[in-house]
């Protein structure tokens, strides 16, 4: 009788490097460690995904959010177990706000270690359970397949988010067989189409609205590049304006004449007071954030609210909408265009509306005092933006005023153009998700517009962009101070300036150089030109020292506790102090 043939096995760590693989994983972002050997050993035997090697694990994440918000893959970080897993956490919950597509793998202590406080034992599946869309701590490598597709059906479709896998040391070097057919549970039904009499319903409020608005989010970029098309159709059906919060930059181009610019804190006076005084509001894939509403008993107090949402939590969480629909927003807007023309719609004439419209674009809140003698902050970004929109360039940024400024000086026309933190406000974001953005972008101009203060949380990754020949650009606006922090303390706590200024700032240039890169300062008006194009024809890495006035603040602004129409522009006089209720909402 003829023996059974044996079933061939593969360790745990094995057949997670299969699955990464079956999933179509290229790059993958870690730092090795005691608890993850087994899987970086695996990684070494295998040529079909890349391993890119940070320098800390904030800048794996990081740059796997980067390179998934550019690409609209999802990112693939692997660390350790411990400080690996727990250094990654800001990155995991950055994503979780921002709803970013993120598989974080975590090693972590054999199966009969854990509760023990083992050497570099972190519970992480308690730690991340609040920051995460799902976590799992896998027991058996024979359950490895089924969770890692799970894993990645959960991150990438409906709401997008970071799913972390943690994977004791003993399940990496067990091994299971191979043959177990084991595919992920149908238990994820996210949603897809909208209620067509809901979608009805809101064309029908369009189309017979004297004073429209389209309020979009980055729910529209994360829906994918078919639903930013279908928002400039239904756009251009409507008549209506459209305005954007700082997330959704990109999905309606900024060089149409239909574009109102970002709303909410430091949002144009014309999407603010438009949203204020709209009477039909469809909100496209964002979720009424504070830093857009403002007071909310004073928030767009007169409009009816259509509100499209993947995610059922975000509908009436802040604010209470007419009509809630729960669908994927790329869908839901191509549904609206469908029935539009179907129905044969005509939008009402809004030129009253649009010349309303008009007298608030007459304010020119963007303005800002010019300087002959040094550079204004948003002139350093108008330039830059001017020297490189026909290169279609990837912008990323670190958080504070250099960000806002970018917001409002530089224009996108196409969506994953643009990649900010926006949820979380993480400092130290921009730099390596530029390099993510890099990695998955390999011919783009990548430029991560940062501060002086901000850059240092993350600067040790330019080691990681020297390393792979990462020609990324870090953009600097150097004002000395930490911008932001020194802009509220100006008019909150009467210009006490606690802990905000750097005096011991490092020499920029010659920190390029010391990790090979190329380092330029410029300080004067008329050499930033001449400054910008050296640094663009450069084929490396560049650091850009870019001295600007230091204490120029951004404008407009809604203070904290505020109504949104209630801005303060460049030229306002501020009292300097704000009451108790709206110094804790800063």
């Amino acid at each position: 009788m003829e023996q059974d043939k044996k079933v061939p096995e593969k360790s745990g760590a094995e057949i997670l490097i299969d699955c990464l693989i079956e999933q179509g994983v290229d790059t993958v972002f870690g730092y090795p460690g005691g608890a993850v050997l087994p899987i970086y050993d695996a990684l070494f035997q295998q040529k079909k995904i890349k391993h890119v090697l940070v320098r800390h694990e904030a800048g794996a994440a990081h740059a796997a959010e980067g390179y998934a918000r550019s690409t609209g893959k999802p990112g693939v970080v692997l660390v350790t177990s411990g400080p690996g897993a727990t250094n990654a956490v800001t990155g995991i919950a950055d994503a979780f706000l921002d709803s970013i597509p993120m598989i974080v793998l975590t090693g972590q202590v054999a199966t009969t270690l854990i509760g023990t406080d083992a050497f570099q034992e972190a519970d992480t599946v308690g730690i991340t359970r609040h920051c995460s869309k799902h976590n799992y701590l896998v027991k058996d490598p024979a359950d490895l397949s089924a969770t890692v597709r799970e894993a990645f059906t959960i991150a990438t479709k409906g709401r997008p988010g970071p799913v972390v896998i943690d994977i004791p040391k003993n399940v990496q070097v067990a091994t299971a067989p191979t043959n177990v057919v084991n595919n992920a549970p149908k238990r994820f039904h996210p949603a897809g189409e909208a209620d067509y009499i809901a979608i009805n319903k809101a064309v029908e409020l369009l189309a017979n609205a004297k004073a429209p608005i389209l309020y979009t989010g980055g729910g529209v970029i994360n829906s994918g590049p078919d639903a930013s098309a279908a928002l400039r159709e239904l756009a251009e059906l409507s008549g209506a304006p459209v305005t954007s919060t700082l997330m959704g930059l990109g999905a309606f181009p900024a060089s149409s004449p239909a574009w109102l610019g970002m709303l909410g804190m430091h949002g144009t006076y014309e999407a603010n007071m438009a949203m204020n005084q709209c009477d039909v509001m469809l909100c496209l894939g964002a979720r009424f954030d504070d830093r857009v509403t403002g007071r909310l008993d004073a928030f767009s107090p007169n409009s009816v609210k259509v509100h499209v949402d993947i995610d059922r939590s975000s509908i009436n969480k802040t604010i209470r909408v007419d009509l809630p629909i729960v669908a994927d927003v790329g869908t839901a807007i191509r549904q609206m265009v469908d029935v539009w023309k179907g129905r044969k719609y005509k939008a009402q004439p809004l030129d009253e509306w649009w010349s309303r419209i008009k007298g608030w674009r007459a304010v020119d809140c963007l303005n800002y005092p010019a300087s002959a003698a040094e550079i204004m902050p948003q002139y350093a970004i108008e330039r830059l933006f001017n020297a490189t929109k026909d290169k279609a360039p990837i912008i990323t940024t670190e958080v504070g005023q250099h960000q806002m400024w970018a917001a409002q000086h530089f224009h996108f026309d196409a969506p994953n153009k643009w990649l900010t933190s926006g949820g979380l406000g993480t400092m130290g974001y921009g730099l390596p998700a530029a390099i993510g953005a890099q990695l998955g972008n390999p011919d783009a101009l990548v430029i991560d517009i940062a501060g002086e203060a901000s850059i240092q949380m993350n600067i040790q990754e330019m080691g990681t962009a020297t390393q792979y020949r990462l020609p990324v650009k870090v953009f600097i606006l150097n004002n000395e101070w930490m911008g932001m922090v020194r802009q509220w303390q100006e008019l909150t706590y009467e210009s006490r300036y606690s802990e905000s200024y750097s005096d011991s700032l490092p020499d920029f240039v010659a920190l390029a150089e010391a990790y090979g890169w190329k380092g330029i300062r410029c300080e004067k008006p008329e050499e930033l030109d001449a400054a910008i194009a050296e640094m663009l024809a450069y084929e490396g890495p560049v650091m850009f020292d870019c001295r600007v006035a230091k204490t120029a603040n951004c404008f407009p602004m809604i203070p904290s506790g505020a109504a949104h129409t209630d801005m303060i522009l460049h030229s306002d006089q501020v009292s300097g102090t704000m009451d108790d209720e709206a110094k804790a909402l800063v």
